[in-house]
């Protein structure tokens, strides 16, 4: 059986689910519960996610998550795969943890954003585990009534800023929001065994399918090769920025940092977001633990030194500065803040008619 669409276009909203196998815990205890919030982190980090809720149940999860570099695909691959290898080191096990791959829902977020905040975020009073929301400690509801700054990486100012311009009062609003049901129409689609593959106007739904109709597989366009920097390129630009030669990005010596190889090995990954053992296959590391310590304490070392992140930076910029667009990747980059339906649409067809006519066909 083959697997279901995953359309990923730049800012589009997922509502995404997974369950354990056979309906198992996939969290035993404090301890997993805040190795995978530390994951969520992680993850926002590393993949550009804005996650703006979460709730974790015994043996499910819920998320609600933004994606401005179209890339659902990896950031879940990421969390579920590194979070079941945690979660069997932590227990001692091995195998499976979760019953599938993830289901998500594409979601119109101006029609049902808010919904979705309150029904993720209630979702522990459905489940008749606590009477109020606040007795829950497990889910994002807090980070929205907090102004500290631990909660600083929840996306959470757009959905605040929905209820007021003023903080205080969006929070309150917020609070209100949340304290009422979640409405009749959200718990039917979501109480059904199959969930739809999209949530919205039939706007929406009718912009989704003249945009994506025809693309069968891999439809996650704006992942396509020619968006993804190539791997000599930025080999070359650390070098040049270096000034070494390519060979010294595999030298190893006890003892001696290879600041360029390390800087190189943050950038494919950061970039291109290779797998560690395809990263550690191209720098003859053959350690992939010790490809993610390089990577951590780069990304450590960026965040504490401003002269280094600027540097850093610099060599992103130039880097995607090499990257062509196509025309299809220029319609698919403008700008989809609340799916602004008609112009996309507008601007897509004055682009394939200026292109030449042997760049007009869709790719398959």
């Amino acid at each position: 059986m083959s697997r279901p669409l995953r359309i990923q276009f730049p800012d589009a909203w997922y509502h995404v689910m997974n369950r354990g196998r056979r309906a198992e815990s996939i969290f035993r205890g404090k301890k997993d519960y805040i190795a995978f919030i530390k994951l969520l982190k992680e993850t926002a980090d590393l993949w550009n996610l804005r996650i703006s809720a979460y709730c974790l149940l015994k043996n499910h999860y819920h998320l609600l998550v933004q994606t401005p570099d179209a890339n659902l695909s990896r950031c879940m691959r990421h969390i579920n795969g590194v979070y079941t290898q945690r979660f069997n080191k932590a227990h001692q096990i091995d195998g499976q943890l979760f019953r599938g791959r993830y289901i998500s829902i594409l979601i119109d977020a101006d029609s049902y954003l808010l919904e979705l905040i309150r029904y993720i975020h209630r979702n522990p009073i459905k489940a008749g585990i606590v009477k109020h929301i606040e007795k829950y400690p497990w889910s994002s509801h807090h980070g929205y009534l907090s102004d500290a700054k631990k909660w600083d990486w929840l996306n959470k100012d757009l959905v605040l800023s929905m209820f007021s311009d003023n903080r205080r009062l969006s929070i309150k609003r917020y609070k209100e929001f949340v304290s009422k049901k979640s409405s009749e129409e959200i718990n039917e689609i979501l109480g059904e065994k199959k969930f739809p593959s999209t949530l919205g106007s039939d706007g929406f739904i009718d912009w989704v399918r003249r945009t994506f109709s025809g693309k069968k597989r891999h439809i996650e366009v704006p992942e396509s090769k020619s968006l993804i920097p190539d791997i000599t390129r930025i080999k070359a630009v650390v070098c040049k920025s270096y000034d070494v030669v390519e060979g010294a990005l595999t030298f190893t010596r006890r003892g001696v940092t290879n600041e360029p190889r390390n800087a190189a090995i943050y950038l494919m990954r950061h970039l291109r977001g290779d797998s560690l053992e395809e990263i550690g296959r191209e720098f003859k590391v053959t350690k992939y633990s010790l490809v993610s310590s390089v990577i951590e304490r780069k990304k450590a070392m960026i965040a504490k030194n401003q002269r280094l992140k600027t540097h850093i930076e610099r060599l992103k910029k130039e880097i995607n500065m090499s990257q062509e667009q196509t025309p299809l990747c220029l319609f698919m980059n403008v700008s989809f803040f609340y799916f602004s339906h008609t112009f996309i649409i507008r601007q897509s067809r004055k682009a394939r008619k200026s292109a030449p006519a042997a760049d007009r066909k869709a790719p398959e």
